[in-house]
């Protein structure tokens, strides 16, 4: 018998996973636990592991679960171009998570400011066109986002139909539901504290042609295991 297929919130333990610009680690490490087993998840982070000490100190404890778990983590992984990670380059995912994305903290902006609008879609932008191929058939994009002013100016929906994402479901999304996430700034000012999340919605987008000839899903998608996945696309970067 396979192992008991286990859920939290939108998420199961069947599913291929990559968490993108995670803060602390705190929700990577909250599914970790609801699975019992991170084996299914990557989670990756912009920081590298010695900023990530200094920014986000309470990331000690999830990091060090995680591991426990077998999950990958990797730093300095930009959203921007994720897609060419040489360890995500190879790999597909059922799910892509980018919970609250921000394009970082500036003394002399405030989030109301039409150049800081202007690059948090930017970022939006890039990361759609990015997740977009590293989607496996009926994959799904994840975007938790506050949609409340000067949130929704950020066009979420009609970024992601650029980049050949359809939404496909808007759902409240509920803290209390991943016990132990804790949302962070991030950004380089007041990093490690929590920011209010007021009105938030998860907006889950698929691909607008899922039988596009330029879907190319991985070998044995549906019977490898992501660990697998991983091995191989190591294993690659070494015979090079």
């Amino acid at each position: 018998m396979g192992e008991k297929n286990r859920q939290i919130g939108h998420y199961s333990s069947s599913q291929k996973i990559l968490l993108v610009g995670e803060g602390d680690f705190s929700f990577s490490a909250c599914l970790a636990r609801a699975f019992r087993s991170a084996a299914n998840m990557v989670a990756t982070t912009l920081e590298s592991q010695d900023t990530l000490w200094t920014e986000h100190w309470s990331s000690e404890a999830h990091l060090e679960e995680l591991e426990r778990r077998g999950c990958l983590v990797l730093y300095e992984v930009d959203a921007y171009e994720m897609h060419q990670h040489p360890t995500l380059i190879r790999l597909k995912f059922d799910i892509i998570i980018f919970n609250f994305p921000h394009a970082g903290h500036y003394s002399w902006l405030c989030e109301r400011d039409d150049e800081l609008t202007k690059m948090h879609r930017d970022l939006l932008k890039a990361f759609f066109k990015s997740a977009r191929g590293m989607l496996s058939k009926g994959g799904e994009v994840h975007v938790s986002h506050r949609d409340d002013y000067p949130y929704y100016q950020w066009k979420l929906k009609e970024l992601a139909e650029k980049a050949g994402l359809v939404l496909k479901e808007k759902v409240w999304f509920e803290k209390s539901n991943y016990p132990g996430y804790h949302n962070k700034r991030g950004g380089g000012i007041q990093s490690n504290k929590k920011f209010p999340l007021n009105e938030c919605y998860t907006f889950k987008f698929s691909l607008k042609h899922e039988t596009s000839h330029e879907l190319k899903p991985a070998c044995n998608q549906t019977t490898s295991t992501l660990s697998d996945d991983i091995s191989d696309a190591l294993n690659s970067m070494h015979l090079k």
